[in-house]
């Protein structure tokens, strides 16, 4: 007889994303002919600009299509620096930079380079679902500091202060925020980097992927910008997904102190080698390319931003702050939790909203709690805006019909 598969203890406890098999449930309804409308998605709805593309294309034609060095060409690491020099006022130099297949590689590699088993890793909550399991898979142990609404969704210094313990070995941030919109300004950084200050054996992982994507005055910064007294212990990570829509060419980078760059090189080497080629003449464009349709995108998110935050605060029992940035809006539900389905169904969390908001409104969201913060759902705004007026007029519908106190259905 042939033993049955046990999973490795590593991995034991975590499981395919809840985002992942909210949209495979959306996918598979929307299969059998329902009319879904799938907001569940880290993912622009824009096309790879042409000269991406071309850039693509153009490699494959004069047979770039080999071995890389390992952790970027050449050419690669160049169009990294002048990036960081250009955009964020960084210098680095070429061993200081890396690139893999995508952001999460980057913070993967980091991971499985710095952390012994029991290291803890602050993580600001709500945030990206993967953070707290590449954590753990890497031996660490996360640390969620809650970012209520009335903190703007931000890491308070008081609260970093209070998390820190002699085993902290990280501190991650992500500005802008996924699930929530929010972004740190200089005023939001300053106070926690004169905290880090004063514990120099805490490490900084800052996640920049939504840089582009921020509205109205927001300035985008990086904390290292700030404080360049941190750069011996400061990871900066970002990537060609979001602002270049290129989600599925896979192409991440990262820049910090070299030996940590050689350690997520070592990492790489035995897991997914040298990131492709052809995605890295794409990535080289993007980045040395024209910038400016980044600006026409950017008011189309803010645009259809609008479309969701007026609608859910028209929704009685539902609070959405605006967002600085990203494409999610991560609203309140707590106004819905007791009330009463028509089909007599009592809602007791924000997993059971978003549960019944997919039933009754063929509408696909993520709850909050997904991302460690309840009751809260969030809603990815990348897509049309024809698609998004008829999701939310369906949710509105559909909140209209539920009961609580001092209400009567309304239909």
């Amino acid at each position: 007889m042939t033993a049955s598969f046990r999973p490795a203890r590593r991995i034991g406890d975590l499981g395919v994303s809840e985002i992942l098999a909210i949209t495979a449930r959306a996918g598979a309804l929307k299969r059998e002919g329902r009319p879904i409308i799938i907001l569940g998605t880290g993912e622009p709805d824009f096309d790879t600009p042409d000269h991406i593309k071309t850039a693509a294309i153009a490699a494959i034609r004069k047979g770039e299509t080999k071995y890389t060095n390992l952790d970027g060409s050449p050419e690669m690491k160049r169009a990294i620096r002048d990036k960081f020099a250009r955009e964020n006022g960084l210098t680095f130099a070429q061993n200081e930079v890396t690139a893999g297949a995508g952001a999460k590689q980057m913070l993967y590699n980091a991971m499985m380079a710095s952390l012994n088993d029991g290291d803890e890793v602050i993580i600001p909550t709500p945030c990206w679902t993967s953070y707290f399991d590449i954590v753990q898979i890497a031996g660490g142990v996360p640390v969620a500091v809650p970012c209520p609404g009335a903190d703007g969704f931000r890491l308070t210094a008081r609260a970093l202060e209070a998390a820190i313990t002699p085993r902290t070995k990280w501190l991650m941030l992500n500005s802008p925020s996924n699930p929530t919109g929010a972004a740190y300004g200089a005023e939001h950084y300053r106070p926690l980097l004169e905290v880090l200050r004063r514990h120099p054996h805490v490490w900084l992982m800052v996640d920049d992927i939504y840089e582009h994507i921020v509205y109205d005055d927001f300035r985008f910064v990086t904390p290292l910008a700030l404080d360049p007294s941190l750069k011996d212990r400061c990871l900066t990570i970002n990537g060609v997904s979001k602002a270049y829509a290129m989600t599925g060419w896979r192409l991440g980078y990262a820049g910090g102190p070299a030996a940590l760059i050689a350690g997520m090189a070592v990492v790489q080497s035995q897991a997914t080698s040298c990131p492709s080629s052809v995605t890295q003449a794409a990535s080289i464009a993007a980045l040395d390319g024209p910038q400016e349709f980044l600006r026409e995108r950017r008011a189309s998110f803010a645009r259809r931003c609008d479309i969701v935050v007026d609608a859910l605060n028209a929704i009685d029992g539902i609070h959405c702050r605006r967002p600085e940035g990203a494409f999610y809006t991560f609203a309140s539900c707590e106004g819905m939790i007791g009330r009463v389905t028509p089909e007599g169904a009592t809602l007791t969390s924000d997993r059971d909203f978003c549960a019944w908001l997919l039933d009754r409104a063929d509408v696909a969201v993520v709850p909050g709690s997904a991302f460690g913060l309840s009751p809260y759902f969030r809603i990815s705004y990348a897509t049309s805006e024809a698609e998004l007026t008829e999701a939310l007029a369906r949710i509105t519908r559909a909140c209209a019909t539920l009961r609580g106190p001092d209400r009567i259905y309304s239909e």
